[in-house]
């Protein structure tokens, strides 16, 4: 078959592929335009999943009928100045949108400009275009996708239901609302009430009330700013809280420049700077702006312009760690577990009963009338929980404690729980979960400063595995030895432990190398070596600090309450629990009815 030109339909349609993929690309390339032509409100408006109807109007600058008529042209743009990719300073840039949605679908513009005296309208069907012609229109853009993939039906069938592509456009708008909090978006149809976000302040309170009502409340309540700058490189945004997480990534919203964007280096960063908070199946949440030179960022990289390069990518990876890494030790005690809202949830009955409910109605009203005698004595066992593992009188406890964040420790319940007081409430701290952070900050702390101290064992520990686990353990060896584990191979299925960390005390020897080899099992070998040895520590933690079920003395509690108040990140542990949960007086007084 001879080499052909094809014709210009058929070459809109083939772009129309890559750009309009679905209706929610249809909604974020005409939204783009509208946020582009400095509009400062745009409604969307979508029937059937976007499939039967989108309409798209804002107040911004419109366009003039010479500009109309040549804008549904394929590469006509007015948002490049001159022809240097590098400069791209708006959303969109390659003039492909408007003819491409034109190729496959219904498509009508009516458009005003300042200078104009009146507006002009377009079509657009199947790539056939109208000639232009007066309408009437106050302000602004009103662009209608009408049927869309009428005119290639095989795109049709790839769709999904149109709750489904419903969705997805609610999630493109969400997206480009984040990052413009200066214009007031209107999302209505689907048969669902008109969702309105208005116009915030600029500046991060603005930022974080659009967020707030985008993201929910419970973002807006444990939302954390942090800020970097270096080399013009500026990272600023807001991140949760680490006890406020998904289980999924979806909860990560990245903008570069103003643009939306799912890049894989800034979702490493964002990973591995909450990597001592969280286990490993759970994600957190962050809206993070990239600001940086437009030549230092490359958006002509994939059709959709959902995804960058950067020129300096170590700088901006460095520079997003660091950001997070500040704002979350500033905020160390804090989390979205341990706040009274979340405390007070849970004490709350899940159902009250009517308020003209009878109790001599009840299933367990003894019969005859008289309270049978095994009935009090049922109800009464169930507070019978034993005596405190721990007491301290009041008379023993200095005022100057009841000050301190963490307050005075007060008793130990089953072994596990100390009960603080504070001037003005409540705490209740989980012994091993608050320990086990202090030791993996002192690990951390003495691995950066002179190493890990060491204790020899006068008669080594021979641990028996199998041959694999072993094999595993001696290949990591000099890892191990960073933070003062000593290990050697003991024959083909057994380890000799010779050195333990000093920080651990007496430790299970055993216990701790098959859980280290369990977390080794799951490294890929692509693992930086920082990341490997903080796995380390955080396993080597667990181990060394104070167990459930251990009787403390009062002096120890009040150490332990101490040593959290002056370690970083002590409001959850390593595995991303919360050490500490708070009540305050008034929210004990409406517990019982007092407020």
């Amino acid at each position: 078959m001879p080499v052909r030109q094809l014709p210009e339909t058929i070459v809109n349609r083939i772009a129309a592929g890559e750009v309009v993929e679905r209706p929610a690309s249809v909604v974020k390339e005409l939204v783009e335009n509208a946020i582009d032509a400095g509009a400062s409100r745009i409604d969307i408006f979508s029937d059937g999943g976007g499939r039967r109807k989108i309409v798209i109007a804002d107040d911004g600058s419109g366009m003039t009928a010479a500009d109309l008529a040549l804008a549904v042209d394929r590469h006509a743009t007015s948002k490049l100045d001159d022809e240097d990719l590098l400069q791209i300073r708006t959303l969109g840039f390659r003039g492909e949108a408007l003819p491409s949605i034109g190729a496959v679908a219904r498509l009508s513009i009516t458009t005003r400009h300042a200078t104009e005296p009146h507006a002009w309208s377009l079509r657009v069907e199947g790539g056939d275009k109208t000639p232009i012609a007066p309408a009437a229109l106050t302000q602004g853009t009103r662009v209608e996708v009408a049927d869309l993939f009428f005119a290639t039906p095989a795109r049709l069938k790839f769709l999904k239901t149109d709750r489904t592509e419903a969705e997805a456009i609610r999630e493109v708008v969400r997206r480009l609302a984040m990052a413009r909090p200066d214009v007031a978006f209107t999302l209505a149809g689907e048969e669902r009430a008109p969702v309105t976000w208005a116009a915030a302040l600029p500046g991060a309170p603005g930022q974080l009330i659009r967020l707030g009502d985008i993201l929910g409340a419970d973002f807006r309540a444990n939302a954390i700013e942090v800020r970097a700058e270096r080399e013009g490189v500026i990272v600023e945004g807001f991140a949760a809280a680490p006890s406020l997480t998904k289980a999924n990534a979806l909860g990560q919203y990245l903008f570069v420049n103003g643009r939306p964007v799912r890049d894989k280096l800034i979702l490493g960063a964002v990973r591995a700077a909450y990597s001592d908070y969280l286990p490993r199946d759970r994600h957190p949440v962050v809206a993070l702006f990239v600001t940086l030179d437009a030549r230092e960022v490359d958006a002509n990289v994939h059709p959709a312009k959902t995804e960058v390069r950067f020129r300096n990518s170590g700088l901006v990876r460095a520079l997003i760690v660091h950001a997070l890494k500040e704002g979350l030790a500033r905020e160390g005690r804090r989390t979205a577990a341990n706040s009274a809202s979340s405390v007070m949830s849970t004490f709350r009955p899940a159902s009250m009963p009517p308020a003209n409910w009878d109790w001599r109605s009840s299933p367990s009203y003894p019969v005859g009338g008289s309270a049978a005698p095994s009935f009090a004595e049922r109800a009464q066992a169930a507070f019978d929980v034993g005596a405190p593992s721990a007491d301290i009188r009041p008379a023993e406890v200095t005022p100057d404690l009841l000050d301190r964040p963490l307050g005075a420790a007060r008793t130990q319940i089953h072994e596990t729980y100390i009960v603080s007081q504070t001037r003005d409430g409540l705490i209740v701290i989980d012994q091993h979960a608050a320990h086990e952070r202090i030791v993996y900050e002192r690990l951390k702390a003495s691995l950066e400063a002179n190493g890990v101290q060491r204790q020899i064992l006068l008669i080594p520990d021979i641990v028996e595995m199998d041959e694999a686990t072993v094999e595993r353990l001696v290949a990591r060896a000099e890892e191990l030895a960073k933070f003062g584990l000593v290990i050697e191979s003991f024959g083909p299925g057994a380890v000799a432990v010779r050195e333990t960390p000093s920080l651990l005390g007496k430790t299970d020897a055993s216990g701790l190398l098959r859980d280290l080899a369990e977390h080794m099992a799951e490294w890929d070998e692509a693992l930086p070596l920082e990341r490997r040895l903080m796995h380390v520590a955080a396993t080597m933690a667990c181990h060394g600090s104070v167990r459930a079920g251990r009787v403390l003395k009062p002096e120890e509690m009040n150490a332990l309450l101490r040593e959290m108040e002056a370690t970083p990140n002590s409001g959850q542990c390593n595995h991303g629990r919360p050490t500490y949960v708070e009540l305050t007086l008034a929210d004990i007084e409406k517990l019982f009815g007092r407020r």
